[in-house]
């Protein structure tokens, strides 16, 4: 149980230390540069520690397998081709991570710790959608019910009651949700068709790619020295990130699923929304504090 806690704790620590970040005017970008430089390097030393080979490839045995995994779902992919396969969808991968971070930030700024928080983990609903048309995983009953009560706390947080609809969609959360969620979906497309073994070796990969885009982008748009601060805030936010994925492979490995997912996604909604009440003075209303509840009770049921 140890091993959940931590992960919940790790996954809400983010939000929290986005919400000091945008409070302090902390360059974003930088911020997030710092952020996947530090857990790209935590990755490779868990890589180098595990003595996993990065380029170990050979091009006619992966064409083979990936006719006969993807196409024909006969199996997963040898222990080479998950090698490759790591490497290719890692660095594909590493582009919503990035965008999914930005909007992660830029939500937190203009919504709020606790709504952020709560459409990060919304993005479980992408995943689920996707394995539906490609895999046919159809949901049960009660999952039905879940995934309409999360797009009705979607459209609850965006429906204009007394404004004008443009003013009131908040397409933050909304990019958010979508990135974030395809983000999410990356690591069912590693799951389904490779070795666990290499799922460092696709982490690495993911934050690696994520921190050569980010960097681009700090030179390009920050155009000075990045402050001491901002570096600090990336490498606090950086190891959360990378050990909320560690604790919560953890967990299920002594846990069952159907426990982990329900307490790991409202569990850390619960406690982003009591940290941002708390230490933020963040003030909801009524239709947000329904919106969170929603979320909540949907992706209890999501994961049931």
């Amino acid at each position: 149980m140890i091993y959940l806690f931590l992960a919940v704790l790790c996954s809400s620590s983010i939000a929290l230390i986005f919400k000091f970040s945008e409070s302090n005017n902390l360059n974003r970008y930088v911020v997030t540069s710092a952020n996947y430089f530090t857990a790209s390097g935590v990755a490779l030393f868990l890589l180098l520690k595990q003595g996993i080979k990065f380029f170990d490839f050979n091009q006619s045995d992966f064409s083979s397998s990936f006719i006969q995994v993807i196409f024909k779902g006969e199996g997963l992919f040898s222990s080479q081709s998950s090698q490759q396969w790591a490497t290719i969808i890692g660095l594909v991968a590493g582009i919503f991570f990035f965008t999914s971070f930005i909007y992660y930030q830029k939500s937190v700024r203009e919504n709020g710790a606790s709504l952020a928080g709560t459409f990060g983990k919304l993005g479980i609903l992408i995943p689920m959608l996707f394995a539906i048309i490609i895999w046919q995983e159809y949901p049960e009953d009660l999952q039905w019910i879940g995934i309409l009560l999360a797009i009705t706390s979607i459209i609850l947080v965006n429906f204009p009651f007394k404004r004008d609809w443009r003013q009131a969609l908040r397409l933050n959360l909304i990019f958010l949700f979508l990135y974030g969620g395809i983000a999410e979906f990356s690591n069912k497309i590693f799951q389904k068709y490779a070795l666990v073994d290499y799922k460092v070796l696709f982490l690495f990969w993911v934050f690696f790619s994520a921190f050569l885009i980010s960097s681009f982008y700090s030179f390009k748009k920050v155009g000075r020295l990045p402050k001491k601060s901002e570096l600090l805030t990336g490498f606090a936010v950086g190891i959360p990130n990378l050990f909320s994925s560690f604790f919560l492979i953890s967990a299920l490995s002594y846990l069952k699923t159907a426990v982990v997912f329900p307490i790991f996604s409202a569990g850390s909604i619960v406690l982003i929304t009591a940290a941002g009440y708390l230490f933020f003075g963040e003030k909801l209303e009524r239709k947000e504090w329904a919106s969170i509840l929603m979320t909540v009770v949907a992706l209890i049921l999501i994961n049931i």
